[in-house]
């Protein structure tokens, strides 16, 4: 459930409207336990998994309640995959397979599906770029011809270079520089992340896809793009022997290549934060947020973690709403983001003030209701309600093909476990009161704070 999954857009860049999946992590036993009814709302998810002999993970999850099916593609490819003087290649790329393939004509991959009864997707973040499909069952065959010609085929020529250019730039301008706060996640990421490849953004720069040439896209798809690098995942509708020999025609042969390059870097924890302004024209209230790293996404304190995000930020009756929205008038908004990835983590407080209110006095509150949690830790009844809205979000995910797939998928690649799918909600009810309080205190430092400011500009 975690990290990715729960946030806003503007941290995963979509092809379209839908968001990314993800997941979550660990303590120890608690002594409450969940009501017998809602720990019983979803039946375990079944599914197969194997390799094909090129190195390809696959994944079947069978289930005959509709005549649908989704495939989902993980590629672990994304920003942080990029070259310093090359960021938003992955990006582009999500842009780029639509463009088609040797067999499939120029723009025609979404009027295949979508004149198949379906729909389509794809999204890209620092760790991995996907694709998804969602079709009546019997066009199975499809889904699985496109993907792997965008594997082994791809159209990668000067018109469809130039054609998402325009395209990605449109993008950028429009989500990211002519937002106000639409540079926020950017600079907090350059300021978190520094010395990392996570310090740049998955959507990338205008600069770099300018000067990137044909040569180098074709480069980058068969560095990355390969049977090897990917994690195919079929859900809903369909027979098993079937299905594995499909997935056998279409992929089998598909060659693999030389090791995959992997980013190495240290990521320290106890490093001293920084502050930063940022002047907008458009800023038309001030805007603050204070930021700590954080561990990565498989480790135990991951779901403490979370579960105090929760507490202190999500929603009105929330701790850090109640107290700079309703009691003190300060804050228009407060949004947490427990952000834990494959090889680093952020967690942050973003608080948007009240006309009139001060970048200083926003700071001063925010830090003494964060230095309260530390020295305090949370109530029993904010404990119950963090356990009771884990449980809600398990309840209510996985309903839908497409989403186990992802789901699915995400467990597989970045945890090498992909039955914490059925088993994940224990590791948050295994979380005790007194972790919230350690973990508060282990990462929320003064001296590793990040903040990032949003100053009103200067009249003239």
């Amino acid at each position: 459930m975690k990290s990715a999954v729960f946030l806003s857009a503007a941290l995963t860049v979509t092809l379209g409207s839908s968001s990314q999946a993800a997941p979550a992590k660990a303590g120890k036993g608690n002594e409450l336990a969940p009501p017998a009814d809602v720990r019983s709302v979803r039946k375990p998810i079944e599914f197969t998994e194997y390799d094909l002999p090129n190195g390809m993970h696959v994944i079947l999850h069978q289930n005959h309640t509709a005549p649908v099916i989704a495939t989902y593609v993980l590629y672990k490819v994304g920003s942080k995959n990029e070259r310093p003087d090359r960021t938003g290649f992955a990006h582009f790329f999500e842009h780029l397979m639509f463009e088609g393939s040797e067999f499939i004509p120029r723009g025609t991959i979404d009027k295949y599906i979508s004149g198949a009864g379906g729909n389509l997707n794809a999204s890209t973040s620092f760790d991995r770029t996907d694709y998804f499909f969602n079709l009546p069952a019997h066009q199975l065959p499809l889904a699985l011809w496109i993907e792997s010609e965008r594997m082994l085929h791809p159209r990668i020529d000067e018109a469809g270079v130039e054609t998402q250019r325009a395209v990605v730039k449109e993008e950028r301008r429009r989500s990211y520089d002519n937002q106000p706060y639409g540079s926020l996640f950017e600079e907090l990421s350059a300021l978190v992340f520094e010395n990392t490849p996570y310090q740049w953004v998955p959507i990338g720069s205008f600069q770099y896809i300018d000067k990137a040439t044909i040569e180098e896209f074709r480069a980058f798809h068969r560095t990355f793009y390969r049977p090897e690098n990917a994690t195919l995942v079929v859900a809903g509708d369909f027979q098993q022997g079937d299905t594995r020999k499909l997935i056998e025609d279409y992929f089998g042969t598909i060659p693999n290549g030389e090791p995959i390059p992997r980013p190495a870097f240290e990521w320290k924890l106890d490093v001293p934060g920084k502050t930063k302004d940022v002047i907008k024209k458009n800023t038309p209230l001030p805007a603050l947020v204070h930021a700590w790293r954080a561990p990565a996404e498989t480790d135990p304190d991951a779901y403490p973690l979370e579960m105090l995000s929760h507490i202190l930020g999500e929603g009105r009756s929330s701790r850090l709403y109640q107290s700079l929205v309703e009691t003190k008038g300060v804050a228009m908004s407060v949004s947490p983001y427990c952000y834990l990835l494959e090889k680093t983590g952020m967690l942050a407080i973003e608080v948007t003030g009240q006309a009139g209110a001060s970048l200083e006095e926003l700071d001063q509150v925010l830090t003494q209701e964060i230095t309260r949690v530390v020295n305090e830790g949370v109530s029993e009844e904010e404990f119950q309600k963090a356990r009771n809205a884990m449980e809600s979000q398990f309840a209510q995910s996985g309903g839908t093909m497409s989403d186990r797939a992802r789901t699915l998928a995400h467990y597989s690649t970045f945890y090498g476990q992909t039955g914490l799918i059925n088993t994940e909600l224990e590791r948050y009810l295994a979380v005790q009161r007194e972790d919230l309080q350690r973990v508060a205190k282990k990462y929320f430092t003064p001296s590793g704070k990040f903040v990032l400011r949003y100053p009103l500009p200067q009249s003239k």
